[in-house]
């Protein structure tokens, strides 16, 4: 097996993000009021009931925005994907074998003798729009969930 290719590729992108969503959801939980808390306290919850059972529900939506917020980052990221993956211009459903990602494919046509109107040069529009289209609709979408179950504490 090859060392950089798309599973190598994958545990770096996911190891990349880890420190955005526990970043984000550390926040999402912090702006749950300490009265919800204190009220679940003096119910006799344990502080175990109290974190799985009123913070994390009512920081949900904040803690779902921020999986999507990183994923839409992981999407649009190029160099550590394209220095892990290989960068080899083939397509396959084997994670051992070496990848290339759309934004290096953009980077390796914008920078090469792709002569204006050529099949190549017309590719090179369809992956930017591709890759913009995932990024914008994640990113709606996180901010949809926010808006959608954000619950208001006074």
């Amino acid at each position: 097996t090859k060392l950089f290719n798309a599973a190598a590729a994958s545990i770096a992108v996911g190891l990349m993000i880890i420190p955005m969503v526990s970043s984000l959801s550390e926040d999402a939980m912090a702006a749950v009021p300490r009265s919800l808390r204190e009220a679940a306290y003096a119910l006799g919850s344990t502080r175990f009931e109290v974190a799985t059972r009123v913070v994390v529900p009512a920081a949900l939506s904040g803690i779902v925005a921020s999986f999507i917020l990183a994923i839409s980052r992981a999407i649009g990221e190029t160099m550590i994907v394209t220095l892990a993956a290989g960068a080899t211009p083939q397509l396959t459903w084997d994670p051992l074998e070496s990848i290339q990602t759309m934004t290096a494919y953009i980077v390796q046509v914008s920078l090469g003798d792709t002569p204006q109107g050529s099949l190549e040069f017309k590719t090179l529009f369809a992956v930017a729009m591709t890759l913009f289209v995932l990024t914008l609709t994640m990113n709606v979408l996180s901010q949809f969930l926010l808006q959608r179950f954000r619950e208001v504490y006074e």
